[in-house]
């Protein structure tokens, strides 16, 4: 055996005991490398006469072909058997039970969102939608609120960074009331809309939260009443609640955007909370200098507005003591509503 079939003998040897890829291309390097045994050989022959290094080498190409051979064959070997072990690793038993995939569900908060939605959409309210970063007309001045009112201060409201084109600055909207004004401005009357939606206010407490939502009602028309809001807002609760046996109440309050102005309150029948008045809402004729600023004649059109909190109605209608609990993200919790 000359020494070329001997080198080719080596290196099939030590290729064949190379365990990784790592391992495998040393071995390479030994022969094929740029100071390879295989490599020196080819060097070599520029020392040789022309007749000789011609056949000589044939004879050095085919026994590099032999080692490249031998080489790409182990290569594959190697990636056959760390493909096998990863299969043999991930391998899924058949035979064990199946795992259901898990389910979402609809928080309660937007279950009460959309329950508000269908009601009040059986009684020919359309449902509107804007923007949360409101600017200081449509959230405050159209509303009729003053210049001092508190809920202008920074302890109140959240400001933040640009001004409207009026050079007021920009506000995350405490209400979704200013969505009233921006649908009462683009419709005419008749004018019947809820904006639910989110809001926010500094404020942070067990039944208070930064960001909250509520539903703002609206109806305009030439002879809505006060018995009007009344009758509207009982059928509601009555769905809502899925129950005939609660009260209704108004009490005279006050909010510039309504004149006159009620809180309204309910009282259960039965259940836990049997006899207790509990406030829900917010409520009153709008305000002639707020119909005024819809772009409409107050001595002609009339109407009501509510505001309710989504919080307040979900605690209220599953039993619900701590606001925070929603926004915990605790599965536990949210897994009791679907």
């Amino acid at each position: 055996m000359n020494s070329l079939e001997q080198l080719v003998t080596q290196a099939q040897a030590d290729f064949a005991s190379a365990h990784d890829a790592a391992a495998l291309e040393n071995a390479k390097a030994k022969y094929l490398g740029k100071t390879g045994q295989i490599t020196e050989q080819m060097k070599g022959l520029g020392k040789l006469p022309p007749e000789e290094r011609k056949v000589q080498g044939a004879v050095i190409n085919a026994a590099k072909e032999q080692v490249e051979f031998a080489l790409n064959a182990r290569r594959d070997e190697l990636a056959n058997a760390q493909l096998q072990s990863r299969l043999n690793a991930e391998a899924i038993d058949v035979t064990l039970p199946g795992r259901g995939r898990g389910m979402g569900g609809i928080h309660p908060v937007m279950r009460t969102w959309q329950r508000i939605e269908e009601i009040f959409g059986s009684i020919g309210f359309d449902v509107a939608d804007g923007p949360e970063i409101e600017n200081d007309w449509t959230n405050f001045t159209a509303l009729n609120s003053p210049e001092n009112h508190p809920a202008r201060s920074m302890q109140d409201t959240f400001y933040i960074e640009g001004n409207d084109t009026q050079g007021k600055p920009l506000l995350l909207r405490t209400h979704t009331s200013p969505m009233q004004v921006r649908y009462a401005c683009m419709h005419k009357p008749p004018i019947k809309v809820i904006a639910p939606g989110r809001t926010y206010r500094v404020d942070s407490d067990a039944t208070h939260s930064p960001m909250f939502h509520q539903v703002e009602g609206l109806w305009i028309a030439e002879d809505i009443s006060f018995a009007d809001l009344k009758g509207v807002y009982l059928n509601f609760v009555k769905a809502f609640f899925e129950t005939d046996d609660l009260q209704v109440r108004f009490r005279p309050s006050y909010f510039p955007f309504t004149e006159p102005s009620a809180e309204i309150d309910i009282a259960f029948g039965s259940g836990p909370l049997k006899g207790r008045w509990l406030e829900v809402s917010g409520a009153g004729q709008v305000h002639p200098t707020v119909v005024r600023n819809y772009g409409l004649d107050p001595e002609k059109y009339v109407g009501f507005a509510f505001g309710s909190g989504l919080e307040r109605l979900t605690m209220l209608r599953y039993g619900i003591n701590d606001l925070r609990l929603f926004y915990e993200g605790d599965l536990r919790f949210l897994k009791q509503f679907n």
